[in-house]
Formats: structure tokens, sequence, C-alpha cells
């Protein structure tokens, strides 16, 4: 099979189209013969060798979600059969024409969804899932800020809090991302290179849970503008992992901080996940209340100018590999 390769750490063209062996599922796993692969920032670290506990990432493939066909089935498989369409979590190894993948972290297609659509979910969506609605516990009715609104997780975190009662406000650094943003459910939308986010979100009253992948000089701010009991969620830090914050502020309003990184988390809790997902979020996805948001494809053997894009941070909402016909 073909499968893009990380030939050594560094940009975007280290990533190459090589041959490799086509895997063999475990009796746990199944083989899916991929057909989109969603690309994601943590795509971005792992080539860029700087992913937490990814070691010598030289010979890697990247690629963190996938939707396509069910090939072969492991012994121990029950739920899928071979030609079943699925969406799928993976800790490594979809940016190629076949991936497998633990059973348990399979999804079906969303009805009317294409595979390109489907490729768009699972990265996004167990990601939001965990750390908006499982740490952060948002509640109907609470607000949700969201920084980096009109990337594939902001687009995910304003639809779902949306679909499910919370208020949302989201940064963006651009007119044309806080209109698609506002038109995705959020009901304050700040653009960052003309307002401070802390003084609008004040304005309205504060936030209940902060997701951010900023980090640096946006954690006091984000800190200071929660209200009391409020949350705030890590999940990337883009600016820096170090801020300087009065923790005696945090005891008095008693705030929560935390954070996750998906991939290295275990199996186990990776089913589970898919799961609850499943169960509380794929309803939405058929009753129309979330949509996907494809800002542009590649072919894969593109990948490098994928990552190019991504990098940039000019898209709204998901950038996707298109594999074979």
């Amino acid at each position: 099979m073909n499968a893009i390769v990380i030939t050594q750490p560094g940009g975007p063209d280290v990533l190459r189209l090589e041959a490799q062996p086509t895997p063999e599922p475990a009796a746990h796993e199944v083989l899916i013969r991929v057909h989109a692969a969603g690309v994601n920032r943590p795509d971005v670290l792992l080539r860029q060798g700087k992913y937490a506990g990814s070691g010598d990432v030289s010979g890697s493939v990247p690629g963190l979600e996938i939707a396509g066909t069910v090939t072969q089935c492991g012994a121990d498989v029950t739920r899928w059969q071979p030609g079943t369409e699925v969406c799928a979590l993976l800790a490594a190894g979809g940016y190629a024409e076949y991936a497998v993948v633990d059973a348990r972290h399979c999804l079906p297609v969303p009805t009317g969804w294409s595979f390109v659509e489907a490729a768009s979910l699972p990265e996004t969506v167990f990601t939001v899932w965990h750390n908006v609605f499982q740490r952060g516990q948002l509640q109907p009715g609470e607000t949700l800020l969201v920084h980096g609104g009109s990337s594939g997780i902001g687009i995910t975190a304003v639809q779902l809090a949306h679909a499910l009662g919370s208020r949302v406000a989201a940064t963006v650094g651009g007119t044309a991302k806080a209109e698609a943003v506002r038109a995705l459910g959020a009901d304050t939308v700040v653009n960052y290179k003309e307002q401070d986010f802390e003084e609008v979100v004040q304005a309205m009253g504060g936030a209940d849970v902060v997701l951010d992948m900023i980090g640096g000089d946006y954690t006091p701010k984000n800190l200071r503008l929660l209200r009391d009991d409020g949350r705030l969620v890590f999940i990337n830090a883009m600016q820096g992992g170090t801020a300087a914050f009065n923790a005696l502020e945090v005891m008095r309003r008693r705030l929560t901080i935390s954070g996750s990184t998906l991939r290295p988390r275990s199996a186990d809790f990776k089913a589970a996940l898919a799961a609850e997902v499943e169960r509380s979020v794929w309803p939405l996805l058929h009753n129309g209340k979330f949509r996907p948001v494809i800002y542009r494809t590649f072919p894969l053997a593109e990948a490098a100018a994928a990552h190019h894009l991504l990098e940039s941070s000019e898209h709204i909402g998901k950038i996707v590999l298109t594999v074979g016909a």
C-alpha cells in the first residue's frame, strides 16, 4: 500500500509517499480501506517530533482519524463486517491506503455523510466531548468560551455546545472566520486582532468553561474571566506552556485548571469514550444539529501541502486527505 511517512522530524516537506506493507489486523482489530483522512494539529506536532511521548518519529505514518470501508475483521470482532462503512480514531497510521484499528474505536459513517465528511469527525469530536463535556462538565445554560473558533476543534465545540443548550463565545482571527463561526451557533464572536477577548467576555458576564489551545499569556486572562467554580481546560499550548497567574484567586473562586492529550490514553479509555460519543453525539449528526465544515481536500500524495495550509491557520473548518478512488 501507499502511505505518507515522516522521513525525519521537521517541516511539512519531510512527509513522503512511500510503499509500505499492508497491515494485518489482530484479533480485536479491523482492517479499513481508507477513503479519507483528517488532518489535525497533533499530526503537525508528531511530524515535528514534539508530540508528548512520541519518541523518534522517523518512519512513522501520521493520521489520527479516518473514514473508509472495513475489508477484514479479526477473530474476536463481532460488531463490524467486511463492507461496513466506518470512521475511526487511531493513535497513528491514518495517512495510508489501509489502516488497522481497534474495532471498539470505530463508529458508523453517519447517514448521508460522505467519507470526507465522516473523516473530519473522530479526533475533533472525541477531543471536544472529553474535554468540554467530561472534564469541563459544561451544562445547558452555562457559557463556553472556545479559542480558535474556526479551527476543526473550534467548529466542533461551538456546534456541540450550542446544540446541547449552552451559550457560546469564540475567538477568531478575521471577519470571514467570525461570520462562519456565528453561523454555526456562536452567540458572541471576538476578533482577537481587533478586540480584547477578556474585556468582551467579561462584559457578557464571564464564562463557565474555557477550552484553550493557546496557552501563554492567554492563561491569566482565561482565569480572570471565569465565573466562580469555572473550569479552564487545555488541549494545546501554541503560545507556550508557562504562564503567571494568581493562585490565590484560583482558590478564592474555586476554579479548576485541567487538560488532556488523547493519543496516549489507553485503548479501553478510548473505547469507552467512543461508546459515549455514539450515544450522545451521533443523534445530533443524524438530526442535522451538527454539520460538517470542510475547508479543502488534498490527495494523499499532497499531505505536505495540507500541512502547510494547516499551519497557516487560514482555514475555516477541516482539512482532509482523499485516498484512492
